[in-house]
């Protein structure tokens, strides 16, 4: 059986197979160049785009190594903070013990006086007192621990024994002081500084997170931009990527830097 033959053209010539399939529609072609050049983008743009990643990619780089350092500060103030508080704590305890033992030995002695008192063998201290070191009561007073001797001394001056109006201890006195408690002060108000400068350095490690997500936000504007075809909308998209990134930048000058 012989194959179908083929059908002759207007000119009376056969038809070469394909040459229909082949042949596109001047119509079409130009309806997909003009497609093609929407999806171009101007290279001015394209140039202007191109710097807005670079400067968001290193903004988001710089944001994040200055948040881990800020980070650090933060551990570390914390550390410093929570070990002189420690100190201070053990002086504090050390300086309660100290005015433990004076407040002991000062009522004994003030027991021993009055007793010697009753029994005629010592008098009454007038403004000043000369401890006996025969006697029970001069052999404690000189055991008295040398901060707690001014004290005393400034104590006696005020004649307690026979002015109502004077401080009823030596422990009233402005000359009563611990060196130990003062260093637990000390410590202590370090301690709050130290805290205080941590919790700065927390918020400012927040602040370059922040920074951080802008310029994630100027990079996903960025890749939307290059994506969308002519129009307002490729335009509203740059500009609004644009604008985070100049917010984002200046953000970052005004923080402080941590090298």
């Amino acid at each position: 059986m012989e194959g179908k033959e083929q059908e002759p053209d207007e000119r009376g010539e056969p038809e070469e197979p394909g040459e229909r399939e082949g042949t596109e529609a001047p119509e079409e072609k130009a309806g997909e160049e003009k497609a093609g050049e929407k999806k171009e983008m101007p290279g001015w743009l394209e140039l202007t785009l191109t710097v807005v990643i670079a400067l968001a990619a290193v903004g988001t780089a710089w944001a994040g190594f200055q948040s881990a350092k800020w980070s650090g500060v933060q551990a570390n103030s914390y550390a410093s903070a929570s070990a002189t508080r420690t100190e201070s704590t053990r002086n504090s305890t050390e300086a309660g013990q100290f005015v433990t033992i004076d407040v002991i030995m000062f009522t004994q002695w003030l027991s021993l006086l009055n007793q010697e008192i009753l029994e005629g063998g010592a008098e009454r201290p007038d403004g000043q007192y000369v401890p006996d070191p025969d006697r029970a009561s001069g052999a404690l007073f000189e055991r008295f621990r040398s901060e707690f001797k001014p004290a005393m001394q400034a104590w006696l001056a005020t004649r307690p024994l026979q002015n109502p109006d004077a401080p009823s201890t030596p422990f009233a006195m402005p000359e009563y002081q611990l060196a130990t408690l003062q260093e637990a002060v000390r410590q202590l108000n370090e301690a709050e500084d130290l805290s205080a400068k941590a919790r700065q350095a927390n918020q400012r490690s927040d602040n370059y997170v922040l920074t951080a997500v802008l310029f994630a936000l100027v990079l996903f504007f960025a890749a939307l931009t290059s994506r969308m075809r002519v129009g307002p909308a490729r335009l509203g998209l740059f500009v609004l990527g644009l604008v985070t990134l100049l917010g984002a930048v200046g953000l970052l000058i005004s923080y402080p830097v941590k090298v």
